[in-house]
């Protein structure tokens, strides 16, 4: 196998680190929140009622944790796929990357400062270079 074969997964490994680095902060925001207000954990038995007892500030890394099990699972399927049939290139690996540090970028903006403009960007972006990958893999087994 060539260089290019593995070139997708370190990719796929930053956003899986990604995913685990969020849902650590998002294990530490909604524990510290819980234990600062004395809240009850049997009182968040649903996803109404944490958000009931939990403002939006205190919810960031939730919301962003959430947003990492959407649009990246096209982009595993997408990444596994290209590398399966044997179709990656330097271009599919340029998305792949821009994909990630965009969603990187995302998720600090969400769980940070929040501005919803600059975190649509990101996302917008970072969801142009999947579409690319997978429009090219369509065009590839055409």
């Amino acid at each position: 196998m060539n260089t290019l074969s593995h070139a997708l997964a370190m990719p796929m490994l930053v956003m899986l680190v990604l995913t685990m680095l969020v849902w650590v902060y998002l294990f530490l925001q909604r524990v510290g929140y819980a234990t600062a207000n004395k809240l009850d954990i049997e009182d968040m038995k649903s996803p109404q009622d944490v958000a009931t007892l939990i403002p939006a500030e205190n919810s960031s890394a939730s919301n962003n944790f959430k947003n990492l099990c959407e649009m990246p699972v096209v982009f595993y399927a997408t990444c596994l796929y290209l590398t399966v049939f044997g179709q990656v290139d330097d271009l599919h690996v340029t998305c792949a990357w821009t994909f990630v540090i965009l969603r990187v970028l995302h998720s600090f903006i969400h769980c940070s400062y929040n501005r919803v403009l600059h975190r649509f960007v990101a996302y917008l972006l970072s969801s142009i270079a999947v579409w690319v990958m997978v429009v090219r893999a369509l065009l590839a087994a055409l």
